[in-house]
């Protein structure tokens, strides 16, 4: 279902391809041979859309953002795509790729920057030390949590529940026809930072992994277990719009501490917190373009980003639409982040 995934173009500056829906990559680069599977994704390799910077002229020159596809990334992406066309002037290509393939394209020179990255300690060990295509560009400004959720009115009902030593307990209430009968863990997408499997089975839970497909997938799947009633544990993450709509509780595994997640193997402690950090290919770090420096300097909050991800996914606006509102009521942070005194 890949294919030619470019777009028509819109009507806005900005444009790009499909919206991410965070399906698993798999080999087939143009130029390396790595292809990616699912609905929306797009390959390095293939074209992306384009946006004109159009306004302002300058020497900021093209601008090749990777989207990896998850609203929160997406936010951060609008954003930095916005300023970087109305401000600057740069010729912005956003496209979207999976984590990895994303990585890729700094050796192709067919990607500039990841502005969301979660870790990705391998990935920093090939890419950064190693094959040195890329270098680190600083922290977004966000914390990133990961773990297991479930919705208010379970963790009202059974208030235990949120302890992990008692799940087992609960394994046949959170059955399904995909769990067959062990409790169901629902997790997003298999291409998602996860430990889950490993954790199910060092922890000796009675329960199974089972991948919904993607994160707007996670959320319907937390929404009407709400609505309903119904019992559900998932994976789920901060930052992240829907925790203003539904305060998911957090399921307490044992303690993270330093190297505890080392082999993925024997994982049996919870995700550690993620200092969220930007990515860049080594060409765009030396050139100090205006839209590295851009990069660069980005920094905001998770309340930021998660308005910005809400009016993206939950008022259906443009992502463009989204972040022109967002930087119009903060032009202070966005002149920081130019290097404007104010």
């Amino acid at each position: 279902m890949a294919g030619n995934l470019t777009p028509e173009p819109e009507p806005a500056r900005l444009r790009r391809t499909a919206r991410p829906t965070r399906l698993a990559a798999l080999a087939g680069l143009s130029v390396l041979a790595l292809a990616l599977s699912g609905c929306d994704g797009a390959k390095v390799g293939e074209a992306g859309a384009g946006a004109s910077g159009g306004g302002s002229t300058g020497t900021c020159g093209s601008f090749k953002l990777a989207v990896n596809p998850w609203v929160g990334y997406e936010a951060n992406a609008a954003v930095i795509a916005y300023v970087a066309a109305e401000d600057l002037g740069c010729e912005v290509t956003k496209k979207d790729l999976k984590e990895e393939v994303a990585w890729q394209g700094f050796g192709t020179g067919e990607v500039d920057a990841i502005v969301e990255n979660w870790g990705h300690q391998d990935l920093k060990k090939k890419y950064i030390e190693q094959q040195q295509t890329a270098v680190a560009a600083g922290e977004t400004g966000n914390k990133g949590v990961i773990g297991w959720y479930v919705p208010p009115w379970l963790a009202q009902k059974y208030p235990d529940i949120t302890q992990w030593q008692n799940l087992n307990k609960y394994a046949q209430q959170l059955r399904t026809s995909e769990s067959g009968d062990k409790g169901q863990l629902l997790d997003g997408d298999p291409s998602f930072v996860t430990n889950d499997g490993a954790l199910v089975k060092n922890l000796n839970l009675d329960y199974k992994v089972v991948y919904s497909g993607s994160e707007a997938a996670l959320i319907q799947a937390f929404r009407q277990a709400e609505a309903k009633k119904t019992p559900v544990i998932g994976y789920f993450y901060e930052p992240q719009w829907l925790f203003s709509e539904l305060k998911l509780v957090k399921v307490e595994l044992p303690e993270y501490k330093a190297g505890c997640d080392d082999d993925p193997e024997k994982v049996a402690c919870d995700y550690p917190v993620y200092a969220l950090d930007k990515i860049v290919s080594k060409k765009f770090a030396e050139s100090d373009s205006p839209a590295y420096r851009l990069v660069k300097n980005f920094t905001w909050s998770n309340e930021d980003q998660n308005l910005v991800a809400k009016y993206i996914a939950q008022d259906k606006m443009s992502p463009q639409d989204a972040a022109k509102k967002w930087v119009e009521g903060n032009r202070g942070k966005v002149d920081a982040w130019l290097g404007k005194k104010g």
